[in-house]
């Protein structure tokens, strides 16, 4: 049963940062991709960003140049630094990993982390 731990959600004022971390319990070399995923109430589930085993990155328009996705592939931990956090960004952040195996991918979700911006 692959589980994936999240942390780094809270409250904080826009303008400010937040970093999020998931580490998976996983084999690190089934990794494919790691990223970060958000909904916002009302609102259907969206990427931010997400970094393949190789080092790739995307990045949802809406947060380049604010946010940084990195991996630690000795942890099997993906973070993401938000910088410049606007009201916007408010959402539920849920942690992603793509496994490929054996021919076959497969894709985890974490729990999700809030993340609250005041205004």
């Amino acid at each position: 049963q692959v589980q994936l731990a999240e942390s780094g959600g809270g409250l904080v004022q826009a303008g400010g940062s937040l970093r999020l971390s998931c580490t998976a319990s996983i084999e690190s070399s089934n990794i494919n991709a790691m990223g970060w995923y958000r909904q916002a109430p009302g609102k259907q589930r969206e990427l931010v960003a997400i970094i393949s085993s190789g080092g790739s990155t995307n990045y949802a328009d809406s947060v380049k140049g604010r946010f940084t996705i990195s991996r630690d592939n000795t942890k099997n931990t993906v973070y993401l630094q938000m910088n410049s956090l606007k009201p916007e960004d408010a959402a539920r952040y849920y942690c992603y990993v793509r496994e490929y195996y054996s021919g076959y991918f497969r894709q985890y979700w974490g729990q999700g982390t809030q993340v609250t911006v005041s205004s």
